[in-house]
């Protein structure tokens, strides 16, 4: 089923997005010094199904988890001996997190925990409140809890838990897990602020610049540099500063056109963009041919033959009708970019 579901996936997550799309400037930028501030903590998760950490109170397996749990018990005037704990359903896990500089306490935002210990799953588990910090010297800025959500595939036809049969599942993340409670440096507006690409692109950087000179004349914007843009508010603009960014981020520009191919190589999950497409070349990998450059015809015996300029999509489509596995379709496309028979930019992750 999860096989299944995976390839549901790519089929219908190769898509091709126009060169012409119009994005909100907002949208591809970002203003300079607004770094976010990452935040990291220990914890631990609990009320898992027998998934939790192999923590019997003794030398053997995650000794940290059970003397987390004995020191959380202690704050609560409870003494049980650490070798007299079987943790089971206990988990010790990293959380992180990344927070607007702009975000105010009682502000919430998202967490990613992690499992530190041999836990097979974290799924269907509690964060117990875990201080996090921006340095293990400082003072916590925020606090994080909650429950980890089992994903659709953990769960049985009928929405039961399917329990220590979930795999990769030592991660998660919990939305709107966090709370900020401390307050954050504040971020003073420069009178001349600068626009900061979120992709570094020259071409995309002089189409920023021309819309804002389009709207507000010649001088308001000027290219500094691929990844940079160096804005002048309108004269008698200082009071309305922020309503000026605000305008700016509003509008559009033609999007780069620069192809570039994402790849899960943990879900077999894939999404091109741009004019996606694969130039003649062979790939070799465990038992799996893909010929780009001969006449197309319908995948067999472990081989994918399609003609010149085959897109993207079609190879994704070849490689799943063999039942190709997550980690060889990633390392096909990889194959192909290093054969220079795709000019697209291929991230795998």
């Amino acid at each position: 089923m999860r096989r299944l579901l995976v390839w549901v996936l790519l089929a219908l997550a190769v898509i091709a997005t126009s060169s012409s799309a119009q994005v909100r400037i907002g949208d591809v930028t970002s203003r300079d010094g607004e770094i976010p501030v990452r935040v990291v903590g220990y914890g631990i998760v609990v009320g898992l199904d027998g998934t939790g950490d192999k923590s019997f109170g003794t030398s053997n397996g995650a000794v940290h988890t059970v003397k987390s749990v004995t020191n959380l018990l202690r704050r609560f005037n409870i003494e049980v001996p650490g070798d007299r704990l079987r943790l089971r359903n206990v988990a010790a896990v990293l959380v992180t997190a990344e927070i607007s500089p702009y975000l105010r306490p009682g502000g919430r935002f998202e967490v990613q925990v992690a499992s530190l210990g041999d836990a097979t799953s974290l799924r269907g588990g509690v964060l117990w409140m875990t201080p996090l910090v921006a340095n293990p010297d400082d003072a916590p800025l925020a606090t994080a809890q909650g429950a980890i959500p089992i994903e659709l595939e953990e769960r049985s036809g009928r929405g039961g838990y399917r329990g220590n049969s979930s795999k990769g599942a030592s991660s998660g993340r919990i939305a709107d897990g966090g709370i900020l409670e401390a307050s954050l440096p504040a971020l003073a507006l420069a009178a001349n602020p600068r626009l900061m690409l979120r992709s570094p692109d020259l071409g995309l950087a002089a189409r920023v610049a021309t819309a804002i000179n389009g709207k507000y004349g010649p001088g308001a914007a000027r290219v500094v540099d691929p990844g940079s843009i160096q804005l002048k508010a309108p004269a008698g603009g200082a009071d309305s500063l922020p309503m000026f960014l605000a305008a700016v981020d509003t509008l559009t520009v033609t999007a780069s056109d620069s192809p570039r191919i994402v790849i899960d190589a943990r879900s077999g999950m894939i999404v091109a963009g741009g004019d996606a497409r694969v130039g003649v070349a062979v790939v070799s990998l465990h038992g799996i041919t893909v010929r780009i450059g001969d006449s197309t015809s319908a995948p067999s015996a472990g081989v994918v033959s399609l003609a010149k300029g085959a897109t993207v999509r079609d190879v994704a489509v070849g490689l799943q009708a063999l039942g190709t596995p997550p980690a060889d379709v990633a390392a096909v496309f990889d194959g192909l970019r290093a054969a220079g028979a795709m000019t697209a930019t291929v991230i795998i992750r």
